[in-house]
């Protein structure tokens, strides 16, 4: 027991400093992507033809990203001849309304904002979540059990993951919604009590992602439960993930638009 408890001492602190400090991100991280308009030729369809999940479109002002359908990957970067389009190192995607995702020149994005009421009275200081994995690839799923790691410590903001959704207040969907999985979804969301809460976590539960042409799925979360979190990614970030969770239950102090556009 001794030598436990020496060698637990020898470890030291191991959860991260968050949110009074960003962890360090890696250089390859891809975060809110950037347009400048003024770069993109006229006519130019190169980004847009390019993108596999058909997020970009292109507006008289300049390319439109769907966030919710983006995959976040390089693709349109490579292809833009004039450097048009790059990733910002900014982890804050999550909004409370589907639309907000899409993105112009010259649009803020809205951030999600806290919970309302009695929802925010019976789950500002505890939530309980269930995770759904509705058809996905598992990368979603992955980056949600890491926010229960040591190093990120989910429970100490009062967040559980929960066996059961009789145990829920939540539930966490990831994967695009296939056919088979409707039923289970929505008796799953059924079994919980109310109030409860929807988040959809990652592009296939927002949109299908890189499945969204394919008839075997519904196109996301929102297709069979009402969603009140959405947090784009593929997967997102585990610091996404959580900046949201945080954000719907008013714990960070800087909720609203963020001061960066495209």
């Amino acid at each position: 027991m001794i030598s436990i408890l020496l060698s637990r001492l020898r470890q030291g602190h191991r959860t991260l400093p968050y949110p009074k400090a960003l962890p360090t991100l890696p250089e390859r991280f891809r975060g809110l992507p950037a347009v400048n308009a003024s770069r993109c030729p006229d006519g130019c369809r190169t980004c847009a033809e390019a993108c596999p999940t058909e997020a970009i479109r292109i507006e008289e002002k300049g390319p439109r990203i769907d966030l919710g359908r983006c995959l976040f990957c390089p693709d349109c970067v490579e292809a833009c001849p004039e450097g048009a389009i790059s990733f910002t190192r900014d982890h804050r995607l999550s909004v409370r309304e589907r639309e907000d995702l899409h993105l112009g020149p010259g649009a803020e994005l809205r951030l999600a904002g806290a919970l309302e009421g009695e929802l925010m009275r019976l789950f500002g200081r505890s939530l309980k979540l269930r995770v759904v994995s509705a058809g996905g690839c598992n990368g979603c799923e992955v980056d949600v059990n890491v926010l229960s790691t040591v190093a990120w410590d989910l429970g100490r903001f009062g967040i559980q993951i929960v066996a059961s959704p009789r145990h829920a207040d939540g539930l966490v969907v990831c994967g695009p919604v296939t056919r088979n999985m409707e039923e289970g979804l929505r008796k799953t969301w059924e079994a919980m009590p109310e109030p409860r809460i929807v988040i959809a976590v990652g592009s296939c539960a927002l949109s299908g992602g890189p499945f969204h042409h394919r008839p075997e799925q519904l196109g996301g979360a929102a297709a069979v439960v009402p969603v009140d979190l959405f947090i784009p990614g593929c997967p997102p970030h585990p610091l996404t993930i959580l900046d949201g969770l945080l954000r719907l239950l008013g714990r960070l102090e800087k909720v609203g638009t963020t001061s960066r556009t495209l």
